[in-house]
């Protein structure tokens, strides 16, 4: 029988080998060390680096990195060093750079897009169009068919959160856009090797079609904008809230980068929630109460679902929460330090990446009780405003791309459980490169009827 541990063992050995030969190449062009001072060094600056250890020569760490990250739990890496120097901030040395790890809850990101966020008019739209594409969608389903929900929700995310953020409609150009998008998004994940045919160079081609699309539109609208026109997207809030101080190459690469949630992180959100839920059917049933309750007092209303509806389903948000926590869409974010930085006493050199990683803050038991255990009744009580619970690369109350995660979630979960019954087939979740479902979740769906 072959055990779990060598299934994941096999590309993860795969992939390793693949790394080890692209490393040994790229290294032999540079110094290994770069950044960590030469033979006579700065013993003073030395002494002020962080623990930990550099690991094998020309490789580093990042075959372990590499392998854990295949694993089930791809946090083993960074845990084991925590333990190993009794530190949350540790040095490494992954994907030929030195590189400072940290797990630490206590962080700092600040948003610039906060105004796109605090316009109800966007947000309504959003809601409206979601609504448009997603009860077509869900009614051609018919009982005791398959849906995919990982595919679902990309088809239907995309399109509205690119029309929301640039105002760009379906069409010859949106299929573009998705197009380049795609083959940006492959990129993120690369090694750092900038070569034509190399995928972080398809990566930047991609990027910066977008970018020359997104400019020309924003020219556009600060050519015709008038100033008492109500916004109708991301960039007209923008330009029409003092943001002329923005030049259009800030502006575009916001728009890109909020465009990511679309493509990745809000269906996997989506998915992860329909899993977590499935194997969870106290949870399920509670949140199809909840929606139950108000799809039928809007009815008896006569009134149509507000976003402002979808955002106060309280159990609804708790299990949207859990799902960001216990599903780590964004594991981590990398960064390079563009000069000599000082982090709780450690020296961090300039050259160095640094890695936050929020999986394991996430996971750990000293922050969260069960932490590998499902259980949306824990934020009833639990403070989001802290370091201890970071999505999307931010806090509750700085990442700007989880308002929009939170209202589509809330918006597909809401049309699926008051309008089906399902039954999950069996898939597992896979965490590397990103964080996906292999199979897409399929669910084995049956129409609710209208008295359900």
């Amino acid at each position: 029988m072959v055990s779990a541990a060598a299934g994941w063992a096999a590309p993860a050995f795969a992939v390793a080998a693949v790394v080890i030969w692209v490393v040994l190449c790229s290294e032999l062009l540079r110094r290994r060390r770069r950044g960590a001072g030469s033979g006579k060094g700065d013993a003073a600056a030395a002494a002020r680096l962080p623990p930990g250890s550099f690991g094998w020569p020309v490789v580093g760490e990042t075959l372990e990195f590499v392998s854990c990250a295949y694993s089930p739990r791809p946090e083993a890496f960074v845990d084991k060093r925590r333990k190993l120097h009794g530190s949350a901030v540790f040095r490494s040395h992954l994907f030929g750079s030195a590189t400072v790890v940290t797990a630490d809850a206590e962080r700092r990101v600040h948003g610039l897009f906060g105004a796109f966020f605090k316009s109800s008019h966007l947000k309504s739209q959003l809601t409206a169009d979601m609504r448009r594409r997603l009860s077509p969608a869900l009614s051609s389903f018919p009982d005791s068919s398959l849906l995919h929900v990982q595919h679902l929700a990309k088809s239907v995310v995309f399109e509205i959160l690119v029309r929301g953020l640039i105002g760009l409609e379906a069409g010859e150009e949106m299929q573009q856009l998705k197009q380049q998008f795609q083959e940006f998004i492959v990129g993120l994940m690369s090694l750092p090797i900038k070569l034509p045919g190399t995928r972080l160079y398809r990566s930047l081609q991609a990027k910066k079609k977008m970018a020359r699309l997104i400019q020309r539109i924003i020219r556009e609208k600060r050519a015709r904008r008038a100033a008492a026109s109500p916004p109708r997207d991301a960039i007209d809030v923008l330009i029409g809230d003092g943001s002329d101080e923005l030049t259009d190459e800030l502006i575009s690469d916001n728009m890109i980068d909020l465009m990511i949630p679309a493509e990745d992180s809000v269906p996997v959100l989506i998915t992860l929630a329909v899993k977590f839920l499935s194997e969870c059917p106290l949870a399920l049933h509670q949140l199809e109460e909840e929606n139950i309750q108000l799809k039928r007092r809007k009815t008896d209303m006569g009134e149509t679902l507000q976003w402002t509806d979808y955002m106060s389903l309280s159990f609804t948000q708790h299990v949207i929460t859990e799902t960001l926590r216990l599903g780590n869409i964004i594991g981590g974010i990398m960064r390079k330090a563009v000069r000599d930085v000082e982090v709780k006493g450690h020296l961090i050199p300039k050259g160095w990446c640094v890695f936050v990683y929020f999986r394991s803050v996430h996971l750990d038991d000293t922050l969260y009780d069960e932490p590998y255990k499902f259980n949306p009744w824990r934020w009833k009580e639990k403070d989001m405003s802290n370091g201890s619970f970071t999505p999307f690369g931010g806090g509750q109350r700085l990442c700007p791309g989880l308002d929009l995660a939170r209202l589509e979630a809330s918006i597909f979960l809401h049309h699926l459980v008051t309008s089906f019954r399902w039954v999950a087939e069996e898939d597992h979740i896979v965490n590397f490169p990103t964080v996906r479902l292999k199979r897409g979740m399929p669910i084995r769906v049956t129409a609710k009827e209208d008295d359900d």
